[in-house]
């Protein structure tokens, strides 16, 4: 049987079967012996200019200043793993870092749900050092990943703009009262859980098939950060956008834990140094320069109608959001999920 390079780090069969096929020589050529070896993934594709702006980044921080060091192959939008196989495939041992949606692992990894926990996200998004390396919250999420063997090298330096609702002008969202009845598209189960109580049709469909399910009206409605919007050119098939900030999320780098810790001092100077230059640049870019300054206006011109939520409808909503946060504190443990929340609002 022959397998492809993609099917056995897939399976986690990278290691045995290179070594059975290839006579224990490394898979991929060397650029030089004393390098140590690591390969990465992402499935974000370039189009996602905001969101690859990060992970490419920090493999050209490696590139330029680390090649000594770390000899990666470093495999974006898809090409080796899809984002539902990255997180099976790091835990396998078939690769040794990946960049991933927090928002697309949290039932995986509960903690992580603390970055997009309705009525929390947007604090955190108002002040991004509470995500910070070294922050408090940030400690604690890494404690609650080491118990799956699982290490965040860095936030990001914060949270992405909110999720808001994006709706089609044959179903338009105006006020929560307007979800109602309505198919909404929607990824994140904290999010989801959030809109219960207005009866929507929730529905995780892949950014990918977006625009047609709003084309052919399988959706009406999208809980979208403004990256996918433009990335996935959805502006051409919405008309409005209700700024009730639902949830959020960042892209963040991770590895294995014990993976991190037997690593040479040289190399995880490299890489911490390449987190560094993440932490401090990701979510700041984004959200202060693509888009303020490129991004909203392009809904600008496309005549997307903006309308920022009444008192009322925050005031409802963050009501809504206690029945999620006393699930999600269940599921992360009380003690755990009483700090995060506390960290994250900046109450401790």
């Amino acid at each position: 049987m022959t397998l492809t390079r993609r099917q056995l780090l897939k399976y986690g069969t990278f290691a045995t079967a290179g070594a059975a096929m290839f006579g224990g020589h490394r898979l991929f050529s060397p650029r030089a012996m004393a390098a140590t070896s690591l390969t990465g993934v992402n499935y974000i594709t370039p189009s996602y200019k905001a969101l690859s702006y990060g992970s490419d980044g920090f493999v050209t921080f490696l590139a330029d200043n680390h090649a000594d060091a770390i000899d990666f192959d470093y495999h974006h939008s898809g090409q080796l793993l899809t984002a539902d196989e990255q997180l099976p495939a790091l835990r396998a041992g078939s690769v040794d870092f990946m960049f991933h949606t927090l928002s697309y692992i949290t039932r995986s990894l509960p903690i992580l749900g603390i970055t997009g926990l309705p009525g929390v996200v947007n604090e955190l998004y108002r002040h991004p050092e509470r995500l910070k390396l070294g922050s408090p919250l940030m400690t604690l999420i890494n404690e609650q990943l080491a118990e799956e063997n699982l290490y965040m090298l860095c936030s990001g330096g914060g949270v992405l703009e909110p999720e808001y609702i994006w709706s089609t002008e044959e179903n338009p969202i105006r006020t929560l009262e307007d979800l109602r009845g309505k198919k909404v598209r929607v990824v994140g189960y904290e999010a989801t859980t959030a809109l219960e109580s207005y009866d929507i049709g929730a529905t995780r469909i892949p950014s990918s098939e977006t625009y047609q399910a709003l084309q052919r009206g399988t959706v009406d409605a999208g809980i979208f950060n403004i990256s996918t919007i433009v990335g996935r050119s959805l502006h051409e098939q919405l008309a409005v956008c209700y700024k009730l900030p639902v949830t959020g999320f960042t892209v963040a780098p991770f590895m294995l834990r014990d993976r991190w810790d037997s690593l040479d001092s040289e190399v995880r100077t490299a890489l911490e140094e390449a987190a560094q230059w993440y932490d401090e640049n990701f979510i700041e870019h984004c959200n202060e320069d693509i888009y303020p300054n490129e991004y909203w206006p392009m809904m600008e011109e496309a005549g997307i109608e903006v309308i920022e939520p009444s008192e009322e409808d925050l005031a409802a909503f963050n009501d809504a959001t206690e029945a999620v946060w006393e699930h999600w504190k269940g599921e992360v443990g009380g003690e755990v999920g009483e700090r995060a929340i506390a960290l994250a609002l900046g109450e401790a």
